[in-house]
């Protein structure tokens, strides 16, 4: 059960470094650093398609790694 896990974990966490690495940047240079910080904070961004998808993606990803982290540390502890 404990290896399972652990593989679980690897494939969580190879994954999320993939589709992180999939998604294009949010701003480019310190002008897109300024206002992108205000799109983003008064919900104008509007992302669509593939750049939704990968947003949502990475959210379950990164859930599900944090979550399998903290059940293979009880798991090996225990």
């Amino acid at each position: 059960m404990e290896i399972f896990m652990k593989v679980l974990l690897i494939i969580a966490s190879i994954g999320l470094i993939c589709v992180v690495l999939l998604q294009k940047g949010k701003s480019a240079g310190l002008s897109g650093a300024i206002s992108g910080g205000a799109e983003h904070l008064f919900g104008k961004q509007k992302a669509r398609g593939l750049e939704l998808f990968l947003s949502r993606f990475t959210m379950g990803l990164a859930a599900a790694f944090f979550i399998l982290s903290i059940v293979v540390a009880y798991v090996v502890k225990g």
